[in-house]
């Protein structure tokens, strides 16, 4: 793999967990049985900005919760901007098409706690709220609060490793990379490539 495509850093990885917060959470069993969900996470940074923890919740019922409460290793996967570049794109027929992506792939330990599904969810509304003219809060839902929250669970996923992949045209020639950047239609790919080609 390109080594440029592995050049980034904490600033990097938040922006993806902000900007692409579905992410999917795997069980890792002994066993080889895997139960996969997914599920929006907010970010916990260090005074560094590096990502330390992730929040979020799931249902009781969802077959991932009994798989992490027995084994409490997870793997995340957070997919950023996505998308085909043809060789219209690229400007040249004799060009190979490729596919230019974002991935995060964090190892994280995963802890369920009653007492962490509130703020839990406070953080994800805030989060997904922020910005909005009139922002939605949980206290709307009046006495249904109550039944709903109930049936999910706060967790804290703490972070053992991350290893991100920003495949976003690094290794184009500049006039090729100028040329799909003039013309391919995805703005928020087109935006990321800048950001890695600057």
């Amino acid at each position: 793999m390109n080594s440029s495509f592995v050049a980034y850093g904490p600033q990097d990885v938040r922006l993806v967990v902000e900007c692409y917060p579905l992410a999917w959470v795997q069980s890792c069993a002994a066993d080889g049985a895997i139960e996969a969900s997914l599920l929006p996470l907010v970010g916990e940074y260090d005074e560094q900005g590096r990502l330390i923890a992730l929040i979020g919740h799931m249902a009781r019922r969802n077959p991932l919760h009994e798989a992490l409460r027995g084994n409490c290793r997870a793997t995340i996967l957070f997919n950023g901007p996505q998308g085909y570049v043809s060789p219209e794109h690229a400007g040249l027929r004799d060009w190979g098409p490729t596919w230019n992506y974002v991935l995060l792939r964090i190892a994280a330990d995963l802890q369920f706690d009653d007492a962490l599904t509130g703020p839990a969810l406070d953080v994800l509304i805030d989060e997904m709220e922020r910005g909005r003219p009139s922002p939605w809060r949980k206290e709307e839902l009046g006495s249904r609060y109550v039944g709903m929250a109930g049936a999910i669970i706060g967790f804290r996923a703490e972070i053992r490793s991350c290893a991100g992949i920003f495949k976003l045209g690094q290794d184009e020639r500049p006039e090729v990379l100028a040329h799909i950047l003039a013309s391919h239609p995805d703005a928020a790919l087109v935006e990321w490539m800048r950001r890695f080609n600057s």
